[in-house]
């Protein structure tokens, strides 16, 4: 089979692009705006995009229920600055709820069932109950390609500041992925969770 874009095949109800990349990490992304009202909400075109400097992006395709950007873009573009706090299994709940369709200006924490945690280097809070958040000022907004008339796409792109980590997810100095079990997402509405690991190690030159 091959799909085409310009001539889907009938024999699949759904488009499979998000069933054929896989698993994308979910950056849950706290923001505020220029009002200081908090906004949450979970994105799985999410990834690091840089490791010197560490920097993240995410994209909101679709436009918000009022019109416009989305509020995690807006937010972004108004006061420079976003958090990325960890998705994991024993959040899933919060996480799902976050995502509901809401008015401008609703605190998606409190739908949740989440805390605020006060950041050190941006204005945003950051979830209290993640064990890891990533503090992030913005550095570019890309306007993507519409999927359609009057759609919208954004990519924001951030740099990491810095990384609020729980003490009990550390090991050896290292963060161990086997007490985060960080949720990823699939297709449909299938998620997964990492849970167990292992190594390679680079060919020498």
């Amino acid at each position: 089979m091959f799909y085409r874009y310009d001539h889907p095949e009938p024999g699949l109800p759904r488009d499979p692009f998000k069933a054929c990349v896989v698993p994308r990490p979910i950056g849950w992304i706290s923001t505020i705006d220029s009002a200081g009202r908090a906004n949450l909400a979970p994105f799985s075109f999410f990834n690091a995009i840089s490791e010197n400097p560490p920097m993240v992006m995410y994209c909101a395709n679709g436009s918000h229920t009022d019109g416009g950007e989305k509020d995690s873009v807006r937010n972004a573009r108004e006061t420079g600055e976003f958090v990325v706090n960890l998705a994991t299994w024993d959040l899933r709940d919060a996480v799902n709820e976050s995502s509901r369709m809401a008015g401008r200006g609703v605190d998606e924490f409190e739908l949740a069932g989440v805390t605020h945690a006060a950041c050190l280097l941006v204005r945003p809070p950051r979830v209290a109950q993640s064990p890891i958040s990533l503090e992030c000022r913005v550095t570019q907004i890309l306007e993507l390609p519409a999927g359609g008339p009057g759609g919208i796409g954004r990519m924001v792109m951030g740099r990491v500041l810095g990384i609020h980590i729980a003490d009990d997810v550390l090991a050896g100095g290292r963060v161990a992925i086997g007490r985060l079990k960080p949720l990823s997402r699939l297709g449909y509405a299938e998620y997964a969770i990492t849970d167990a690991t292992f190594q390679m190690t680079r060919p020498n030159p």
